[in-house]
C-alpha cells in the first residue's frame, strides 16, 4: 500500500476516536437525565484491498483501509423494560388505592377536628339522660339538639366522601387527557425516528429515549403492551386494544354520566353513536369501555395494573347509599368510596328508622288494611288515626317523626275504612285481641322504595322535623293519664344497645349502633393496612427491577472516564501515526527526490 494511502488509516482513526469521545462526553453530560440510556460506540473494519490472490496460500494478500465508526447503540434489556413497566403499573395501582384509603380514613376519623364517633356518643348520651327524666323539657331539648347534630355531621362526612369522588373524577379526566397527549407524542417520535434512521446510518437514540420514557409513564397509568416494527415505529395497546398503530392514535374518549357527571373512558372507534341535530355525536359506550371494572382484582389475572384503573375502581360509578347494600352489594363492594358511602349511610338509616319506629309505636301506629273512598285498598300498611290531640302526634294529627325526608313526606293523609287488630282488656283483666273496623281519616306511612331515591331515609334525603326543632316539648313523653312514658324512653335506650346490625352481607358479626361505626373505621384501617403492605412490597419489587435495569442502561462515570482515556489514547496514536507517515513522505520527497 502506498504511503499516501496509509494516510486514510490514520485519518479514520482520528475521526472514529473523535466521534467516540463525543459519545462519551454525551453520556457524561446526561448522567443525571431521567430516561437517558447509556450509548455505546461500535467500531468495525473498513473494507480491505486485495493485492494478490494465491491459491496456494492460506490467505490472500490484503491491506486494510482503517477503522469505521459503524454505529452508536443503546444498551437496553427488553426483558427488564417489560418487567419494570408491568411492575411499576401494578405499584401505581396499589399506591393510588393506598392514598384513597388514607383519604377515606381522614374523612371518617376527623371532621373539623371532631371525630364523628363523638357525635354518635353524644346522641347516645342524650337518650340515656332522657331515660332518667323523660318528661323534662331539658332532656327532650337535648335529645332533639343531638339528633340535629347527628344529621348535620353525618351529612358533612357523606358530603366529604362525595367531594372526594368528584376530586377523583377530575383526576381521571386529566389522566385520560395525558394518555391521549402521550399518544400524539408517540406518533411524532415515530415519524422523526423513521426519518432519521431511514438511511441506515444514523440512530435517533435521544428520540428513542424520549419514546421509552413515555412508555414508562404510560405503563403506570394503564396496562400496556407494545412492539417495534422493522422501520423503528412502536405500536401500543392499552388493555388489549390498539392505541397507537400504523401512524394513527386511537384516542380515548370520555363519556359523561348525565346524573353524576362521572367520566367513563371508552374507545370511540368501538362505540356506536348517532349524530344529533347540532352535529354532535351521542355515543352508546356499552362494550366499548377501556376498563372492565367487573373483573376480579387479582395479581394472577394481571387486573391490578395502572393508576387510572385504581381511580375508577375507587370512585365507583354513582353516589352510593344503603339501598345498594340491599340491592346489589357486589356492585359497590370493589369501590372503596362507594362501599364506605353505602355502609355509613346504612348506619344512619338504621339509627333514623329505629328511632322513628319507636316514636311511631308510642303514637299508636299499627298495621291494617284500608279501603279508600274510591274502592281501592291498601293492604298491610302502617297507619295511625288522625288525632291532633293524640300522644306523640303533631298539631296536624300526624304521628311525630324525629327524622323526616326532604323530598317526600313520612306520612300521607287518607280517608276510608280501616280493618286492624285491636288489643283490649276484658272484664277479667286479661289482654285480648279482636278485628276492628273504623271509618274516618288516617295517616298512612309512606314505605321506602329502594328504586326511588326520594322515598329513602338516607343521608342525602334526611332532615330533622322543623316543627320539632322549634318545639322539642312536642314529644311530651307523658301518657294520656299524665304518667311519664318511661317505656318509650327505655325502648330508645335499648335500641342503642341491641346487637342487630352488620356492616354488609359478607360480615356475620352483629353489632350495636355505637360499635357499628367503630367496626366501620376498623374495616377502613385494616383495608388501608392491607393496601399499604401490598404497595410497600410492590415498591421493593419495582426498586429491585429498576436497579437491575439501571445497571444496564445507566451511565457509570467510572466506566465513561475509562472510555475517555482509551479513546483519547487512540486519538493520540492515530495522530502520531499520521505524523510518522508525513515525516516519511517529507523525507522521501526532500532527500531521495534529488
Amino acid at each position: 500500500m502506498s504511503l499516501m494511502g496509509s494516510l486514510y488509516i490514520g485519518s479514520s482513526g482520528l475521526q472514529t476516536s473523535q466521534n467516540a469521545l463525543n459519545t462519551t462526553a454525551h453520556n457524561l453530560s446526561n448522567i443525571d437525565t431521567v430516561g437517558y440510556t447509556r450509548q455505546q460506540v461500535q467500531l468495525s473494519d473498513r473494507r480491505y484491498v486485495t493485492l494478490s490472490v494465491d491459491p496456494k496460500a492460506v490467505n490472500n494478500k490484503q491491506t486494510g483501509l482503517g477503522v469505521v465508526y459503524s454505529r452508536v447503540k443503546q444498551i437496553r434489556d427488553s426483558f427488564l423494560d417489560k418487567t419494570y413497566r408491568k411492575e411499576s403499573g401494578r405499584s401505581m395501582f396499589y399506591q393510588v388505592s393506598t392514598e384513597v384509603m388514607e383519604e377515606v380514613e381522614s374523612q371518617l376519623g376527623e371532621m373539623n377536628g371532631e371525630a364523628f364517633q363523638t357525635t354518635i356518643t353524644d346522641f347516645w348520651t342524650s337518650i340515656q339522660e332522657l331515660a332518667k327524666d323523660p318528661a323534662s323539657s331539658v332532656t327532650q331539648g337535648l335529645l332533639v339538639q343531638r339528633a340535629s347534630e347527628f344529621v348535620e355531621r353525618a351529612g358533612a362526612v357523606y358530603e366529604g366522601l362525595c367531594s372526594y369522588q368528584d376530586n377523583l373524577n377530575i383526576q381521571i379526566r386529566k389522566q385520560v387527557e395525558k394518555i391521549n397527549d402521550y399518544g400524539d407524542k408517540l406518533l411524532y417520535l415515530n415519524d422523526k425516528i423513521r426519518a432519521i434512521e431511514a438511511g441506515g446510518i444514523e440512530h435517533a437514540n435521544d428520540l428513542r429515549d424520549a419514546r421509552n420514557q413515555i412508555l414508562d409513564e404510560l405503563s403506570q397509568m394503564a396496562s400496556i403492551t407494545y412492539a417495534e416494527d422493522m422501520y423503528g415505529s412502536v405500536s401500543v395497546q392499552i388493555e388489549g386494544v390498539d392505541f397507537v398503530k400504523d401512524g394513527t392514535c386511537y384516542e380515548i374518549g370520555l363519556y359523561t354520566d348525565p346524573n353524576t357527571g362521572f367520566y367513563t373512558p371508552f374507545w370511540p372507534i368501538n362505540a356506536n353513536y348517532r349524530v344529533l341535530a347540532d352535529g354532535t355525536k351521542e355515543y352508546n359506550i356499552d362494550g366499548a369501555e377501556v376498563f372492565n371494572l367487573n373483573r376480579e382484582i387479582s395479581t394472577d389475572l394481571n387486573t391490578d395494573i395502572g393508576g387510572l384503573k385504581a381511580m375508577l375502581h375507587a370512585r365507583g360509578d354513582h353516589r352510593a347509599d344503603y339501598s345498594d347494600i340491599e340491592k346489589d352489594y357486589d356492585g359497590v363492594s370493589q369501590s372503596v368510596v362507594m362501599n364506605i358511602q353505602a355502609e355509613f349511610d346504612q348506619l344512619i338509616h338504621n339509627v333514623v328508622t329505629k328511632v322513628n319506629e319507636i316514636l311511631a309505636k308510642a303514637a299508636g301506629v299499627q298495621d291494617g288494611d284500608i279501603t279508600l273512598a274510591d274502592g281501592s285498598t291498601l293492604n298491610g300498611v302502617k297507619f295511625a288515626f288522625d288525632d291532633p290531640d293524640g300522644y306523640m302526634h303533631r298539631p296536624d294529627g300526624s304521628p311525630i317523626q324525629m327524622f323526616g325526608k326532604v323530598a317526600t313526606e313520612g306520612y300521607r293523609k287518607v280517608s276510608g275504612t280501616v280493618t286492624y287488630t285491636e288489643t283490649y282488656t276484658d272484664d277479667d283483666g286479661n289482654t285480648q285481641t279482636r278485628q276492628t273496623t273504623k271509618t274516618g281519616d288516617f295517616w298512612v306511612y309512606n314505605e321506602e322504595n329502594l328504586e326511588e331515591t326520594e322515598s329513602l331515609y338516607s343521608i342525602k334525603n334526611l332532615q330533622i322535623d322543623q316543627e320539632l326543632m322549634q318545639r322539642p316539648a312536642m314529644l311530651g313523653f307523658r301518657l294520656p293519664d299524665g304518667s311519664e312514658d318511661k317505656a318509650t324512653a327505655e325502648a330508645l335506650k335499648a335500641a342503642f344497645t341491641e346487637e342487630s346490625y352488620t356492616l354488609n352481607p359478607n360480615v356475620k358479626k352483629k353489632t350495636t349502633f355505637v360499635d357499628y361505626y367503630t367496626d366501620l373505621v376498623s374495616q377502613v384501617s385494616n383495608s388501608g393496612y392491607a393496601f399499604r403492605s401490598i404497595y410497600q412490597n410492590q415498591e421493593s419489587t419495582v426498586e429491585a427491577v429498576h436497579s437491575a435495569r439501571e445497571q444496564v442502561i445507566g451511565v457509570s462515570s467510572d466506566e465513561e472516564l475509562s472510555n475517555m482515556i482509551k479513546f483519547q489514547n487512540a486519538y493520540n496514536a492515530s495522530s502520531r501515526y499520521i505524523n510518522v507517515i508525513s515525516e516519511m513522505l517529507e523525507h522521501i520527497i526532500t532527500t531521495l527526490g534529488h
